[in-house]
């Protein structure tokens, strides 16, 4: 394939030469050039190139005979894999103003190439950006710029151009290809950038979602500045949404944050799913484990039999944070037909300790029932203390592509 492409490179130039000879050459220069021309079509450069030296050498070239000695060089030198001595006649002939704009990004294509397969990667950056300086379009060569500015350590660069590219993208309705964004999340890693970490993880999770990505997002949220210890189950939440969830002490303590919260029906799933995945009831914690499992049914039937007091009480309030929260914990029970609306009802009664909290938890809930209206509630969670963050990534789950 690579000597194909080249092949291809060298016949376009030579037809261009072909037209120019026609224009006064001395048999002096013009035999070895046709030598030189016979010997490219039959693949051998660097026998061509030495007959390129040999028209070279005759003294008193004229402005024309000069172009196509530098025009028949550069297709030499970039089949024999000489890329300085392509790049020295590439600047030579644009030098000249003679050479086709569409030939210049041709003949940088080439040699960008020629350079990046001898792993030469500083150059072959350069070259690339004169490929596009040229006019040229091929996303190959955009691959191969980025590629490069990676392996030459331009990861700033190369992050700048991926960052770009994934933009660009997306404006045009595409998927990011998961090979870019792997390495821009690479090339970030790299600078230590966390803003471009989180936005190729952001990306990552939403087209190609896997544990290991969720993993890596909850946890640089959790650890940003501010982050609110309240909002911990709300994380376990979203990890056991991703499946991102596997230590048992997660699960224990996600269960019992559920109780506490007064949402005994949230507890006894998660405390299930512990158990279905054999993740609790097994080591030397099982005991606890079950002791836990035991607890969750009492509480359970505790808060069924003081259900309706609770919800008089949330009624008759003058705030609506009682509505809020029973509605939510009927939500997440499985009943989000009563649910829902309760915590509706709630916020537009006004009066709540933690707005924010209550927007962020109407929109889990609608996520987890199917509500279409989900994604625009999330969008109206602020705060700076991890609810806005949360409802970012909540969203992001819901636009996942499985």
């Amino acid at each position: 394939m690579k000597q194909l492409r080249i092949a291809a490179f060298a016949a376009a130039l030579l037809i261009a030469s072909g037209v120019q000879a026609q224009e006064g050459v001395r048999p002096d220069v013009g035999k070895p050039l046709q030598a030189a021309q016979e010997l490219i079509k039959s693949g051998k450069y660097k026998d061509a190139l030495a007959k390129v030296r040999e028209a070279d050498a005759v003294g008193g070239k004229n402005a024309n005979e000069s172009y196509l000695v530098e025009r028949m060089r550069i297709a030499a030198a970039s089949g024999a894999g000489d890329n300085d001595t392509a790049a020295r006649s590439f600047e030579a002939l644009a030098a000249t103003g003679k050479v086709a704009p569409a030939d210049r990004a041709r003949m940088a294509e080439s040699i960008a190439g020629g350079y990046y397969r001898a792993k030469d990667y500083a150059k072959a950056m350069q070259w690339s950006q004169r490929y596009f300086k040229e006019g040229g379009t091929n996303a190959s060569i955009r691959t191969l710029l980025i590629q490069s500015q990676y392996l030459s350590g331009d990861f700033a660069g190369a992050a700048r151009e991926l960052t770009a590219e994934v933009q660009a993208s997306e404006r045009a309705g595409s998927v990011p290809a998961q090979d870019r964004l792997n390495l821009l999340l690479n090339a970030a890693s790299q600078l230590k950038d966390a803003g471009t970490t989180v936005f190729a993880l952001e990306r990552l999770v939403t087209y190609y979602p896997k544990k290991e990505y969720w993993v890596d997002l909850l946890s640089r949220m959790q650890r940003k500045p501010g982050f609110s210890d309240r909002l911990v189950l709300d994380t376990y939440r979203l990890s056991l949404a991703t499946g991102s969830m596997s230590a048992a002490a997660d699960y224990m303590e996600m269960g019992q944050l559920a109780l506490q919260a007064g949402h005994e029906l949230e507890a006894k799933q998660v405390v299930d799913k512990g158990f279905a995945a054999g993740v609790l009831g097994t080591g030397t914690e099982a005991d606890r484990h079950r002791r836990l499992r035991d607890l969750v049914g009492r509480k359970i039937a505790e808060a069924q039999a003081g259900q309706a007091e609770a919800q008089a009480q949330a009624l008759a309030a003058k705030d609506g944070n009682g509505l809020v929260a029973l509605g939510f914990s009927l939500a997440l029970g499985g009943n989000p037909a009563k649910g829902l609306p309760m915590m509706q009802q709630g916020i537009a009664k006004g009066g709540l300790k933690r707005p924010e909290d209550a927007k962020l938890h109407l929109g889990i809930a609608q996520l987890m029932a199917g509500d279409a209206k989900a994604q625009a509630t999330l969008r109206t969670v602020g705060g700076s203390d991890g609810t806005a963050d949360l409802a970012r990534l909540w969203s992001l789950y819901a636009r996942r592509k499985n």
